[in-house]
């Protein structure tokens, strides 16, 4: 929702500034934009992924000065780092664990946008710059997995980087320009380190686009009811909000603290600290935790699917999985946003955050016997949620009554509820 700037150049210097590069104006309208008054603690994981984004480009930058990018040199420098740069071990735990803690903060982010439908129109271009954020962060993680040049860095980026072989007719020259040759080595490693450093500021372009975004259409929020009145609705972004996303923030980097100081290596994997083996396959080969679900999905696809194979069936459902959000806006047919008010949407999507993370703790086990046929059911389910359930629910589920305006949702004592749900739908009792 754009709304008319408030900002009035004071001194000499704003008002030849602001003729020629308005960009205190910018800061003044951000500061000042009208957000709805009722956004809870979820919403404040948008800050937060901020926080996380500066975090790894900064210590990125620092680590890239001492890191070595090649196969006889890249793993000896990860420990030079360690050892004898001034807290380099530091900026290596930071960068290391801060990928984590942004896959943490981006999971509960897109969880919230799916249960409050912050992709329904009029967002339907600020969720799909979100998925491509998404994207690109798996992207860089994976490339920058490789980079310690252990054990499971080398085997990883072999297993993934074959997946696309099985893509017919360009897989083997696509896995050929992945590798830069025939097998994973020295050039595959120079690719990698460099669109690992790469990637990041074009993260950074498209969350400036997504920010962009929301601030022409509006905040979303817990009601799912546009602002009517900015007046009674709204409130300035500061304080209310730089304050109330400056606590999560700080609760947050404790979370991160905790891991970095007191369990560093928590979420890594052990193997990773032995120098990478072309000769030596580890027994059990995973990725990293935020990919393990994905992992699943992969692995789940264990029968040809017609003349479709079953290496390329998996690849097709593992990428599907990522795609099919981008065409969220248009599969969920309900007008009205929020399931708060969607008491039988709900009970799915708590069904669908369940198979979310089984699909995670299926992706780190043997993909054998029961844990495949668990995998299957969960892949099954997840992508029935979205091309199933969803359409069908927005036909057939009846809503709760929608508040009138956000600041009867936030004082709903003070004036009647509406009398139906949505346009078409009957009402049903509060």
């Amino acid at each position: 929702m754009s709304h008319a700037s408030t900002y009035k150049p004071s001194t000499g210097i704003e008002k030849w500034l602001d003729k020629r590069l308005p960009i205190i104006r910018m800061s003044a309208d951000f500061m000042d934009f009208p957000t709805p008054k009722n956004l809870n603690y979820w919403w404040t994981f948008g800050g937060i992924l901020a926080v996380c984004l500066v975090i790894q480009i900064i210590t990125g930058v620092v680590l890239a000065m001492h890191y070595t990018p090649h196969v006889d040199m890249a793993f000896n420098s990860v420990e030079h780092i360690m050892r004898d740069v001034n807290y380099g071990w530091l900026l290596r735990y930071i960068h290391s664990n801060g990928a984590s803690m942004f896959f943490l903060a981006v999971y509960i982010h897109m969880f919230r946008g799916l249960y409050y439908g912050s992709y329904k129109e009029p967002r339907e271009v600020v969720w799909m710059l979100g998925v491509v954020i998404f994207l690109l962060m798996m992207a860089t993680a994976f490339m920058g997995y490789v980079l310690p040049w252990g054990q499971m860095s080398y085997w990883g980026a072999t297993v993934i980087t074959n997946l696309f072989s099985a893509i017919p007719l360009v897989g083997d020259d696509i896995r050929t320009l992945l590798w830069g040759g025939f097998s994973v080595d020295n050039p595959t490693l120079n690719r990698f380190f460099s669109l690992h450093y790469l990637l990041p500021f074009a993260i950074f372009g498209v969350v400036a686009l997504h920010i962009w975004a929301f601030h022409t259409s509006g905040n979303n929020n817990p009601s799912g009811v546009e602002i009517k009145d900015v007046k009674k609705d709204a409130v300035p972004f500061h304080p209310y909000y730089t304050v109330k996303d400056g606590f999560a923030i700080v609760v947050f980097l404790i979370l991160f603290a905790a891991f970095v100081f007191f369990n560093p290596n928590g979420l890594g994997h052990a193997d990773n600290y032995i120098e990478a083996n072309p000769l030596s396959t580890p027994a059990h080969i995973v990725p990293e935790w935020y990919f393990l679900p994905f992992y699943a999905m992969l692995r789940a696809i264990t029968f040809d699917i017609g003349p479709i194979p079953a290496k390329l069936g998996g690849v097709i459902t593992m990428f599907s999985s990522i795609l099919v959000l981008f065409v969220l806006p248009w599969l969920d047919t309900s007008k009205v946003r929020s399931m708060r008010y969607r008491p039988v949407a709900r009970m799915w999507f708590v069904l669908f955050v369940v198979a979310a993370v089984a699909l995670g703790y299926l992706g780190g086990k043997p993909a054998e016997g029961t844990y495949v046929m668990l995998a299957q059911i969960a892949t099954a389910y997840y992508f029935a949620f979205f091309l199933i359930i969803l359409p069908l629910l927005g036909i057939l589920e009846t809503p709760k009554p929608l508040p009138r305006s956000i600041a009867e949702s936030v004082l709903p004592k003070a004036s009647k509820p509406e009398t139906s749900a949505a346009p078409g739908a009957p009402a049903a009792a509060e």
